[in-house]
């Protein structure tokens, strides 16, 4: 494996690296919705549609558990919770972000439940989820591998793990482009929107870290996913992982 865990700079323990991400996650919190659809002009929203699909058949079960995991402001809940049309679970370990997502919530009148946890950490118990959902939010975690054994653990089976996360373009010509754009002008355009631009320079570094979507999807079999389906999104600057726990 490439990497154990999001390495952000100075960061020298697993501890280190969470509080890092926590700080810079707080400090952008108010302005994260405007940065993302205006830096992605909007493909974000494509992203999460696709995923929702993507998990549609869970989704339409009307006795499934479902957690939307690093939610965020909680665009992917909001959409899935409108796609299950009942309430869902929402979590994260940056309470700015649960603020943002609980005002989101409030304005569009629905009813999941927002929880303040660590991914690492889940306080849930064993067997106890049908789905669960993370979009751009895995990557940031201190240790990819206990990330995933945690969520495989509170997954019953049958149930589902889908990941949504940027990655390294496949095609060189474009990855050189994207490379460019993401490390010269992101960083520039994200200051300006967010207020500080240092959590836009952390986001090119930690996709250049991570690994590779095809690794990705051997770690999630290694952790006790054994079927994985993916693909890329978008020429290569997203992929979609959904892995899979079998019943027998």
């Amino acid at each position: 494996m490439s990497a154990t865990g999001t390495t952000p700079e100075g960061a020298r323990t697993e501890q280190e690296a969470s509080r890092w991400v926590r700080r810079m996650f707080g400090q952008v919190a108010p302005r994260y919705d405007l940065a993302n659809h205006l830096l992605s002009a909007n493909v974000d929203k494509y992203w999460r549609n696709h995923t929702v699909a993507r998990v549609a058949s869970i989704l339409d079960k009307p006795d499934t558990r479902i957690l939307d995991l690093a939610c965020g402001t909680g665009d992917l809940l909001i959409a899935l919770e409108r796609k299950a049309g009942r309430s869902l679970i929402g979590s994260d370990f940056c309470h700015p972000m649960l603020t943002g997502a609980s005002a989101k919530l409030n304005r569009e009148r629905l009813r999941s439940t927002l929880v303040e946890s660590d991914a690492l950490a889940l306080p849930f118990p064993d067997a106890s989820l049908d789905l669960i959902t993370i979009s751009f939010g895995y990557r940031n975690l201190a240790n990819y591998r206990a990330g995933l054994v945690e969520m495989r653990r509170v997954l019953r089976p049958g149930g589902a793990l889908a990941i949504l996360e940027f990655t390294n373009p496949p095609n060189a010509a474009f990855a050189a482009v994207y490379n460019w754009y993401s490390c010269k002008v992101l960083p520039i355009l994200g200051g300006v929107i967010s207020g500080t631009r240092e959590a836009y320079e952390y986001l090119p570094a930690s996709v250049r870290k991570f690994p590779e979507a095809p690794e990705l999807a051997e770690m999630m079999k290694d952790a006790g996913f054994p079927s994985v389906e993916w693909e890329y999104l978008t020429f290569g600057i997203a992929a979609l992982h959904i892995g899979r726990i079998t019943t027998g």
